[in-house]
């Protein structure tokens, strides 16, 4: 059987994707929410 808990303990992060998180993370993402906001922001005349 798999120790899950000694898996964890050796785990090291892959550095592709600690790459890919700070990049997703450096950028200004327009989301959903945001769209949203804006729409109601412009639909209230602000």
């Amino acid at each position: 059987m798999i120790d899950f808990e000694e898996e964890l303990k050796n785990y090291q992060p892959n550095m592709e994707v600690k790459e890919a998180e700070e990049e997703i993370l450096s950028r200004d993402l327009t989301d959903m929410t945001d769209i949203l906001r804006q729409m109601t922001e412009q639909a209230k005349g602000r």
